[in-house]
């Protein structure tokens, strides 16, 4: 059942990551336009940013597993339909954007039911160990994603990519069948009353919220460093070449470092991610003063080596400190602020670097990054060793059916 799970997550993540690089070029194909690029992008983003909590609603009141499974039938006929309307001939703009807005919709409901899955289907000793193997097929998948999509297009033609693209949902749907999760007991409220339990539910952790703003930042600083990193490795570093040894460095580290995290002794976990978080401001300072390639290499894998720690540990964490039956709603938030900063900075730092220069925001945002990330040091709840503490015994805010408890574990 955990192998047709992580088969299952990691089937999705190469599908979801070809939808950018093959969405891109089958716009550039058939218009041209940049103009229209951003407009396709737009409406996949906007209805995905504006329903992530609607969607984390939906994961704690219906069973995740078929949460999950509308939302990748939902994006496999939109990936099956621009296949087909490009073989067809030219899409016009509104066609691409209304299938990319449908896209969009299915990942703000699909996302925040990933991690109640995991809870429904994994035991707790074993969720640290799962989530590690699914942050690293999803690393494998991201990276391996824009080269699949870019050569698909280049040989079959950007249909079949989205065609492809396509089977693979349906492929993610089926292995989600065979899913048995546990039974859950959920109380129906009014729609509005649920979010608001949610939001209290957030309020309530110091830690979450405190760690979500340092994931946000983190995130803001990475905007600015996809941005304005190549320029300054092309200016200042000797090339392109100097950009693709930094990339594959932390591509390295990322992948070294998931894995890493449940084979190590790790007492506080939350301290582990506060600093994995602090560590993205390495390369932010060394890029903004110029170092040699070797130097921001060391640092990118610094950096990223922190990430690949942080993002197990803090699946594992939210799943054992969050009551189960308010996961998708607090989990929404955090992929909120994570899907809304990064665009944040990337739209961002070349109108702030053009005014100021590059060295500036960098730094700024490296200053932000390590002091946002290490505020969370300073909560006890996060000192404490262990996964466990009190906030995972407290009940839901209000509204539990039955007796409340926190996930087991």
């Amino acid at each position: 059942m955990i192998t047709r799970l992580v088969i299952g997550r990691a089937v999705a993540a190469l599908a979801t990551a070809l939808i950018p690089t093959g969405l891109t070029l089958a716009v550039i194909r058939s218009t041209g336009s940049a103009v229209d690029l951003g407009v396709v992008l737009a409406a996949e983003m906007l209805p995905m940013l504006l329903l992530l909590p609607i969607g984390g609603v939906l994961a704690d009141r219906l069973s995740p597993r078929r949460v999950i499974l509308a939302a990748d039938l939902a994006r496999c006929a939109a990936q099956l339909a621009i296949g087909i309307r490009l073989l067809l001939g030219d899409p016009s703009v509104s066609e691409l954007a209304g299938l990319a807005g449908l896209t969009g919709v299915a990942v703000a409901f699909g996302v925040p039911a990933v991690s109640p899955l995991v809870t429904s289907v994994v035991p707790a000793e074993d969720r640290l160990r799962i989530n590690a193997r699914i942050g690293v097929v999803n690393g494998l998948m991201q990276m391996a994603g824009p080269a699949l999509a870019g050569g698909l297009t280049l040989w079959a033609g950007a249909g079949w990519s989205f065609l492809i693209t396509g089977i693979l949902f349906a492929g993610s749907a089926v292995t989600l069948g065979g899913l048995v999760t546990a039974p859950r007991v959920v109380t129906r409220r009014h729609f509005l009353a649920d979010l608001r339990e949610g939001w209290a539910e957030a309020r309530r952790h110091r830690w979450f919220l405190t760690s979500l703003a340092g994931h946000g930042v983190w995130h803001l600083g990475a905007g600015f460093l996809l941005t304005l990193g190549p320029i300054i490795a092309v200016r200042s570093l000797g090339g392109e070449s100097a950009w693709v040894i930094i990339v594959q460095a932390g591509t390295v580290a990322m992948v070294l470092g998931i894995p890493l995290a449940p084979r190590l002794p790790i007492r506080r976990p939350l301290v582990v991610t506060a600093i994995g978080g602090s560590l993205y401001a390495c390369p932010l300072a060394a890029f903004a003063i110029s170092a040699p390639t070797a130097v921001v290499a060391a640092a990118y894998f610094v950096a990223m080596l922190g990430l690949g720690l942080l993002i197990p540990l803090w699946e594992t964490a939210m799943q054992r400190r969050i009551p189960q039956q308010a996961l998708g709603r607090v989990g929404s938030f955090d992929a909120l602020i994570s899907f809304a900063a990064r665009p944040l900075g990337l739209a961002l730092a070349a109108p702030i670097a053009a005014w100021a220069g590059t060295t500036i925001p960098l730094l700024t945002a490296a200053v932000l990054v390590a002091a946002v990330n290490l505020t969370v040091l300073a909560l006890p709840e996060v000192r404490a060793p262990g996964m466990s503490g009190a906030a995972e015994i407290r009940p839901v805010v209000t509204g539990a059916a039955g007796p409340s408890r926190g996930p087991t574990g």
